[in-house]
Parts: C-alpha cells; sequence; structure tokens
C-alpha cells in the first residue's frame, strides 16, 4: 500500500528581504560632571540613577569665598566707574579752559591720558567683576544635558579641583531619548543596501532607511528605528563598515550598552516563492524538497534556499508557484515512490 503523505502547494508572497545584525545602544549625548572651581562640595541634590532636566543644580560647592570674591570686585568696580567720572569731568573743562586760553595744552594732554588710563581701570575691573560673577555662579553644577544621571562620585565634604586639566570628575549624565545603535554590517551587505537607495527601491532616495530593533530577551523586532549613517570608510581588517541607527526610547528602555538586534532591509518589495521549513532536507550538502507529481509520485527536487520570513522558508531557485511539495512524511518516500497525498491548506500570510 501507498504511503500517505502531506502535501502543501507552494506560496507566493509580496515580501520585503531583510539582513539581521547585532550591535550595541549607546547614548546620542554623554557628559562627565567636573567642576569649574575648586571647593569643598557642600550638597548633593540628586539620587543614583535619576532622571535630570538639562541645568538642574546636581552639586553645590561651598559659595562663601567665592562670594567674597565677588562682593570686592564690586566694590573695586564701583571704585573704577566714580574714577572714571571724575576724570572724564576734569578733561572736559580742560577742553573748555583750553578754548579760553586758560590753561596749557600740556595740561590738557595730561588729563586725557588720565580718562585713558582711568577707563582701562575701569574695563579691568568689570572684567574682574565679571569673572567673579561666574565663578559664583559654576559653584552650582549644573547638568548641561537632560538624561540619565550615574552616582555621585564624590559626596559633600569632600574638596574638588576646579584647575584646567585636573578637574574632578562627580558624575556622568547620558542623553536617553533618542538613542543610538551601533552594529557593523558586512561589506557584501553594504553594497547591496547603498544600490537598492540609489535606485529609489528603498524609499526616497535620500530618505531614511527603516530599521527593525529589538533587545536580546524580546521576540522578533517590535521597535522601528532608522539608519541615521554609515561611517566614511571600510574596516579593511574585518570588511565590515559601522551604521548608525537612531531608535526612539520616549520609556527609556534601551539603555547604553545593551545589546541589540537589527533587520535591515536588504531587497525591494517583491513576489516571492516560500515553503514550510518541514519540506525541506537535506542530502549531504544539497538540499532539496520532493514534489509531487501528476501521477501522485514523488520527484526529487534540488533547491536554491533564502532566509526565513514569517515562518516560511524563501526558495531561491527551483520551485515555483502552485507547485505542490510533501511537508509531513518526508523520511517514509522515496523519488518516484507513489504515494496517497493529503492537501494540506496554505497557510494565511
Amino acid at each position: 500500500m501507498s504511503p500517505t503523505v502531506t502535501v502543501a502547494p507552494v506560496e507566493s508572497r509580496e515580501i520585503i528581504e531583510h539582513e539581521e545584525f547585532t550591535g550595541r545602544f549607546d547614548a546620542v549625548e554623554s557628559v562627565e560632571i567636573r567642576p569649574r572651581v575648586s571647593g569643598y562640595i557642600q550638597e548633593v541634590r540628586f539620587q543614583s540613577g535619576q532622571l535630570v532636566q538639562k541645568g538642574d543644580v546636581l552639586f553645590v560647592i561651598d559659595p562663601r569665598w567665592n562670594q567674597t570674591a565677588f562682593d570686592s570686585t564690586a566694590a573695586e568696580l564701583n571704585r573704577a566707574q566714580s574714577r572714571l567720572g571724575n576724570v572724564e569731568r576734569e578733561a572736559k573743562r580742560a577742553e573748555q579752559l583750553l578754548l579760553k586760553n586758560a590753561i596749557s595744552v600740556e595740561e590738557v594732554e595730561a588729563r586725557k591720558s588720565k580718562l585713558s588710563e582711568a577707563r582701562a581701570q575701569e574695563m579691568a575691573a568689570k572684567a574682574a567683576h565679571e569673572n567673579a560673577r561666574l565663578d559664583l555662579e559654576y559653584t552650582e553644577v549644573k547638568s548641561p544635558i537632560s538624561g540619565r544621571v550615574s552616582r555621585a562620585l564624590i559626596t559633600a565634604g569632600n574638596f574638588v579641583s576646579g584647575t584646567s586639566g585636573f578637574n574632578s570628575l562627580l558624575t556622568t549624565v547620558v542623553s536617553l531619548d533618542p538613542i543610538y545603535v551601533y552594529a557593523d554590517v558586512d561589506e557584501a551587505s553594504f553594497l547591496k543596501i547603498s544600490r537598492l537607495r540609489r535606485e529609489g527601491r528603498l524609499g526616497s532616495t535620500n530618505g531614511p532607511i527603516q530599521v527593525e530593533v529589538g533587545l536580546g530577551d524580546e521576540t522578533g523586532f517590535p521597535t522601528l528605528g532608522e539608519v541615521e549613517s554609515f561611517d566614511n570608510r571600510v574596516d579593511g581588517n574585518t570588511g565590515s563598515i559601522v551604521v548608525r541607527v537612531r531608535v526612539p526610547n520616549p520609556e527609556g528602555r534601551f539603555l547604553p550598552g545593551l545589546f541589540a538586534r537589527l533587520r535591515v532591509p536588504s531587497s525591494a518589495s517583491k513576489p516571492t516563492v516560500m515553503i514550510a521549513e518541514s519540506a525541506i532536507g537535506t542530502d549531504q550538502s544539497q538540499k532539496f524538497v520532493l514534489t509531487l507529481t501528476s501521477s501522485n509520485t514523488v520527484a526529487y527536487r534540488a533547491v536554491k534556499l533564502g532566509p526565513t520570513i514569517g515562518g516560511k522558508r524563501v526558495v531561491r531557485e527551483g520551485l515555483k508557484e502552485g507547485e505542490l511539495v510533501v511537508v509531513n512524511g518526508l523520511v517514509r518516500v522515496q523519488p518516484g515512490m507513489p504515494v496517497q497525498p493529503e492537501k494540506l491548506a496554505a497557510a494565511k500570510p
């Protein structure tokens, strides 16, 4: 008696093929928080891992010395401005007296020289006062970006250096939304994607390439991002190029350093022949399927396969839409053997 096998028709679907890569998340902005003035930490105003906004005060350095310097320079500026006013009045009177020949030219030149000196002193006092104002302002160490702050590396009561080149590291802040994914793309895939984009077969020629992103513990690729840029050179040692993908992260689920899986489109939408994985057999290094002939016998058919999409395997060569292939009972039959087929309806895409 002929063995019973289950057969299914070869399907054809409109699909876009993808290439899958692995990468790592990294922050768009990452800042080391360092003081600009020296002093003792008076207060830490955040909790480790807290979300902060641009301009939030993270540390307070004891401002008393800076406040004293600010007040002192304010007094110096007032004195310089007062002297400048007196010298300006004297210089103006000297010019009027010169018109009446009541003063010598040498005296007028001397008063003008004093006026120039007073103006220079006023400018120097103003600059010193502005510098003191900045130093006082810098006693509040603020976050330059919005994001998530790390832990405080220096706590209250400790001295920190604000000397350029020797600034103490206080903490770090990384931005979260959006976030980047960096991945290595092999040369062949890069050339294919670049050609399709130039031909306008991946959307707009100058538009972004859509990328699907998933975490290591997620099923599939539930998040949509877009290619922000490719690097400007291919690594000669690895034959790959770095791609940077921009991913929205409004909930802060993605953190810098996390493993990421990427799926990048590598073809335009096209009709593609697909079969179930259970229909595929292996003959040494050759992949094959058993097709059903018009006389209900099975025939050996070598196939060239592509990736798996939606639970089905892409067939590059060897099959046509509508042909029947054995999907159950493959090990019980041999090419040329008569069988009793039971048709299995094609699954919906």
